[in-house]
């Protein structure tokens, strides 16, 4: 047999790479960041026998052809880390490679028999063999450096001790033959892993829902696009990033549903915006009442002016008076009887929405059809967009048509409206959905919160699913914001908006306190903007605005708060007090937050600091700043004590500032 045919194709390489981290499902999806943001990558990597390894991180945008490359740092265990920034939306690709490192290996048994007071005159002829192989790679002034040195070798003698042994281990020589190492035989992982890279704002913002109908500056007609524009300068002034607009096309009139979601409409009801379609247009139309493409334009305008993104609702259902019903009746499935099939819930109906069948003979042309819609709307400027029950269509859908949208406008954020189960969740992130709504309405104690926010954050899920906290949506009004009035609503907002990066708030509904269900047990709001216009009194004195304004300003002047990535529960020994604090990467800026949980009772207990880990000296003060009242706490060592009254304040958010002495012996936190 001929040897050479049983020979491994790189029987030569002897270096394992295996457990690396970020992988998604063995790379078949991409990790997430955001632009400015570090991917930490680490792997196992580890070869037969006792010589030295060098590890690379290998990275480049996919626009690229080049690699770049920085080292990867032991670890211990055979396990290795390196990082790279992302600078720029849209993907990158990296991966790792390893070789025997010879010449460090040289270097290193040479040590020993250094210290063994052993003849080294073979050593240091070996040495200077390999610098003298690695000179014809290196440019002429190196090239010539390393011939030097190799010729300082060559001249050794025999004896013991010899004075070239601190030449041959000198750092500058170990630091040169870095540049031109030999990588004949090094080992690539088997893969190139993505990361898919988004604007900052698909990390950090925060969203606020309205319904533009409500927002007519006198009660008795639908409010309009440019009365949106009137409310601007509120919203930015609560410091939200991004306004949301439910569906603003044309609402259907067959089967359209009533007050409270009543299966009778009368005269005058304006219906679900979720019901889409009517003889005025479809899902690339405006509802008339709303106004024209034109003032649609000038909003995103305007709000741009006040720094404020426009995300627009989409929903791919049809109203039973949509023209795709009309033109393409093969898009949705019929009854026995020949009738279309509505949305259904059993045992809740929704005869006013049609659901699209994706699984018809024509699926090609309507996946085409529905990717048109979102190209219509980013033709008009928008950038961000809330996917409504994207859970009830297929994944083969979403990853086709996102990566499509992706390929073509990386600054495109989807935020993935799917309150379902976390496989379901998880697996529509991992397909393009950039951010996520999840389980955060719901949980209320502190070990769920810790529990929950431990997995979204400390886990492997955090590499790809980005949580979107909100404490009420049109279709949420949960129990406890029910049952335990406003402290409830302040207690809710601090979680999301320091818990989560981002976060969202259903307005006016939340900053007005709006708590009454449409009826015992149900999470739906009595009177639901749903099916209503509405009026609501901005003034209100029980309104949070001014809170939601300065936490809003404290998350813009705090780094810490703009990631999820440092997040960390601490110890107290009260169960209605929740402590956890969030930090920049280099740990200049920790911000440290305590909730008291109930709406109702004062709650104290001891609170215990990892010192360490804030880089603080327990024989020193240290201040921590309450940045809600701007008091002033200097504490000293690790424990230190809490106490909160919901009719003061529900919560603490502390700045940590470090004590500093100066030359001049004044003290300062900074």
């Amino acid at each position: 047999m001929n040897e050479s045919s049983i020979f491994p194709e790189r029987g030569r390489c002897r270096v394992v790479i295996e457990n690396v981290a970020p992988e998604i499902d063995s790379g078949r999806f991409a990790a997430k960041r955001a632009v400015g943001e570090k991917v930490t990558v680490e792997a196992d990597v580890f070869m037969d026998g006792h010589d030295s390894l060098s590890t690379i991180l290998k990275f480049r945008p996919s626009k690229d052809s080049q690699w770049s490359e920085t080292p990867m740092q032991f670890l211990g265990n055979d396990r290795w880390r390196g990082e790279f920034i992302v600078t720029e939306p849209g993907v990158y690709f990296y991966t790792i490679e390893a070789w025997v490192n010879r010449f460090e290996s040289w270097q290193k048994d040479l040590q020993k028999k250094v210290d063994a007071s052993q003849n080294i005159s073979l050593e240091l002829q070996m040495g200077a063999e390999l610098i003298e192989a690695r000179k014809q790679h290196a440019p002429a002034y190196d090239a010539e450096r390393l011939q030097g040195w190799a010729n300082e070798l060559n001249s050794g003698n025999s004896a013991t001790g010899n004075p070239l042994a601190k030449r041959a281990l000198d750092k500058a020589l170990t630091e040169l033959m870095s540049h031109y190492p030999d990588r004949r035989f090094a080992t690539t992982y088997e893969r190139e892993m993505r990361v898919r890279v988004d604007p900052v704002r698909a990390n950090f913002g925060a969203w606020y829902e309205m319904f533009p109908r409500s927002f007519a500056p006198e009660a008795g007609r639908s409010g309009t696009l440019k009365d949106c524009e009137a409310q601007l300068p509120r919203i930015a002034k609560m410091g939200f990033d991004i306004l949301y607009l439910p569906p603003i096309h044309p609402i259907g009139k067959s089967f359209r549903k009533g007050k409270n979601n009543n299966v009778v409409c009368e005269p005058g009801e304006p219906g679900s915006p979720w019901a889409i379609g009517s003889d005025e247009g479809g899902h690339k139309s405006i509802h008339p009442e709303l106004g024209t493409l034109d003032d649609f334009k000038n909003l995103v305008s305007r709000a741009h002016e006040f720094q404020i993104e426009l995300a627009l609702d989409i929903a791919f259902q049809c109203s039973p008076d949509h023209p795709y019903l009309h033109e393409h009746p093969g898009w949705f499935r019929h009854r026995p009887d020949g009738s279309v099939q509505y949305a259904e819930n059993p045992p809740k109906k929704y005869q006013d929405i049609v659901p699209f069948d994706f699984e018809c003979d024509d699926c090609e042309n309507l996946w085409l059809e529905l990717k048109s819609i979102f190209d219509f709307w980013i033709g008009q400027g928008v950038k961000i967009f809330r996917v409504d029950n994207p859970h009830t269509k297929p994944f083969a859908f979403w990853e086709w048509c996102l990566g499509e949208l992706k390929a073509k406008n990386p600054e495109l954020i989807f935020l993935s409206e799917a309150f379902t189960r976390p496989k379901v969740m998880y697996r529509l992130a991992k397909l393009g959905f950039t951010q996520s709504y999840n389980y955060f309405p719901w949980r209320n104690s502190k070990a769920e919160l810790e529990n929950y926010f431990t997995e979204l954050t400390q886990t492997p899920v955090a590499e790809f699913f980005r949580p979107n906290l909100w404490p009420n949506t049109p279709d949420i009004l949960t129990q406890f914001l029910q049952a335990n009035g406003r402290a409830a609503f302040v207690i809710r907002f601090i979680l999301a908006a320091t818990l989560g990066a981002s976060y969202g708030l259903y307005g006016p509904a939340f900053e007005l306190c709006e708590n009454t269900p449409r009826e015992p047990g149900s999470e739906e709001y009595l009177n639901s903007e749903k099916y209503e216009i509405k009026h609501p009194d901005l003034s209100a004195p029980r309104s949070l605005e001014g809170l939601i304004a300065r936490v809003n300003q404290i998350r813009r002047e705090n780094p810490a708060l703009q990631s999820n990535s440092h997040l960390r529960f601490h110890h107290t020994d009260n169960p209605e007090l929740i402590a956890y604090s969030k930090s920049t990467d280099d740990g200049d800026d920790t911000v440290l937050t305590v909730v008291n949980l109930s709406p109702y009772y004062t709650h104290r207990g001891w609170l215990d600091l990892p010192l360490e880990e804030f880089r603080l000296d327990a024989n020193k003060t240290y201040q921590m700043h309450d940045l809600l009242t701007d008091a002033r706490y200097f504490w000293k060592d690790g424990k230190n004590y809490i106490e909160l009254n919901p009719e003061k304040s529900s919560a603490h958010i502390f700045r940590l500032r470090r004590h500093v002495r100066t030359e001049h012996d004044f003290d300062y936190y900074l």
